[in-house]
């Protein structure tokens, strides 16, 4: 939806519920910064090698979200965006503006009468159980509920403040809407049931979680949702799934352990399944763990160390690929340059994959040096676990680097991405900060025989560079 129409509606709305005695509150932020960003891919290029990239930009988002309460029972949530656009692009052009607002966030939640169920029903934000310290999930996140998908959750509260159940579907593609394109019906949606069930005991939380997905062939996956969630045996012909439906699974837990104070402890082990029951070549399967310990007990900063280890493709495209499968991901931890994770600004990281990969993070955060200051720095080091003939053959059955895998954001074994990550916060007034971000990547080993099927990639593989100053202000 966009169209700034709907600005003149939100203020009747809100002038119409101050007469029902209906309590309306607003939040949001502004986020407007500079960035210089150079080798995002390593090379200058996109991913493809088919365009060079601006180094320079200056973005622009605004987010407000409005929650309408009747009562204790009884409430629904509007929110509204005008997204990360760079100065002279879109909204931002002085002489044609784009017209960009749109709907992120549109749901009603309510309690069943005379019960504990609690529904949370439309467009929402969704994300499956991840250890807190690696920011969101690996497998289907919400980037902390920055992005939403249309959903239907029930939460059944079984022994008060010790356990619960979320019982959950989301429907994250139907291609076609409500009619196909031609008389035959056709699988063209992407659906997904998921059960969470937080245990809180003493000194610990444990949450296992499982979900099912239904992945139609003819559901119209983006080239990233390809890349995440199908295998590099599917580019070869007859491309793509065989079946009309398709079943994928997930399970896995995650644990938070408190008993250790000062220390946190957190970990995750997740398996994932997709395309099982179709041909062979489609299968794609795999396990993730992560670990981490953060240190609370020091005034003037907190320290923490984390790893993880992800499943890496074989060497054969015939019997599907050995990764786990992902819906979107924002797993991270400390701000990490190589993840969309927890940065104050977007367009700011390498987007690297995690999947097929294993490494380590030592964040030390909430760095005090003076009154309203803070820093954070960030060390990043990982490999890849995937053979470098499996990806070879899968990046030339896609059609070459940047199609399905690439350079520098998927690794096999024997290539290295190291980063740094430095970052400054000052706090202008309470709810305006000033933030500058400082990042650095090299990637090492890169392999000439995996990437370079179309084009001399390797040859061309630079560090890569950002500075971003901005300000960020909560309302």
């Amino acid at each position: 939806m966009r169209t700034l129409a709907c600005l003149p509606l939100i203020m009747t709305v809100l002038a119409t519920t101050a007469l029902a005695a209906v309590e309306v509150k607003t939040v949001g932020d502004v986020r407007i910064y500079g960035i210089f960003f150079q080798n995002r891919n390593f090379t200058g290029w996109n991913a493809t090698g088919t365009a060079t990239e601006d180094t320079l930009q200056i973005y622009q988002r605004f987010r407000v979200r409005t929650d309408f309460t009747a009562n204790e029972a009884l409430k629904c949530r509007l929110g509204f965006m005008v997204n990360d656009t760079p100065w002279g692009n879109g909204t931002y052009t002085a002489d044609a503006p784009t017209v960009s607002v749109q709907v992120y966030q549109a749901y009603l939640q309510f309690f069943w009468p005379d019960t504990n169920l609690e529904f949370t029903i439309g467009l929402q934000p969704v994300s499956l159980p991840q250890a807190p310290l690696f920011y969101d999930s690996v497998i289907m996140a919400s980037k902390k509920e920055t992005k939403s998908t249309a959903a239907l959750i029930v939460t059944a509260p079984v022994i008060e403040d010790t356990l619960e159940l979320n019982l959950g579907f989301t429907r994250r593609l139907d291609a076609n809407g409500q009619f196909d394109t031609d008389t035959t019906q056709v699988d063209d949606e992407l659906d997904l049931y998921f059960l969470t069930a937080p245990l809180t005991l003493p000194g610990f939380t444990l949450t296992p979680w499982g979900m099912a997905g239904v992945v139609g062939a003819n559901a119209g996956l983006s080239s990233s949702q390809t890349s995440n969630l199908m295998s590099g045996g599917s580019f070869i012909f007859p491309r793509g799934y065989q079946n009309s439906q398709n079943l994928a699974l997930w399970g896995g837990a995650s644990l938070v352990v408190g008993a250790l104070d000062p220390f946190l402890i957190q970990a995750d082990a997740i398996y994932g399944q997709a395309g099982a029951t179709d041909a062979g070549r489609n299968l794609r399967r795999g396990t993730f763990f992560d670990l981490g310990v953060q240190y609370t007990g020091l005034s003037f900063m907190t320290p923490g160390l984390g790893v993880w280890w992800a499943s890496g493709e074989d060497g054969s495209l015939t019997n599907g690929s050995e990764r786990i499968p992902i819906i979107s991901p924002n797993f991270g931890m400390g701000n990490s340059f190589l993840f969309p994770c927890n940065q104050d600004f977007s367009n700011d990281n390498l987007g690297v994959d995690p999947s097929g990969s294993m490494g380590t993070t030592l964040a030390l955060e909430n760095i005090s040096s003076v009154e309203k200051m803070t820093h954070l720095v960030n060390l990043t080091v990982m490999t890849g676990t995937s053979s470098a003939k499996g990806v070879a053959l899968a990046v030339g059955a896609s059609g070459g680097n940047g199609q399905y895998m690439t350079l520098g954001k998927n690794l096999v074994q024997g290539e290295w991405l190291t980063a740094i990550e430095f970052e400054t916060k000052y706090m202008v007034y309470q709810n305006l900060a000033l933030i500058l971000e400082t990042g650095w990547a090299t990637l090492s080993g890169a392999r000439s025989d995996v990437w370079n099927t179309s084009r001399g990639f390797t040859g061309m593989v630079n560090d890569a560079w950002k500075a971003s100053l901005g300000l960020k202000y909560t309302f």
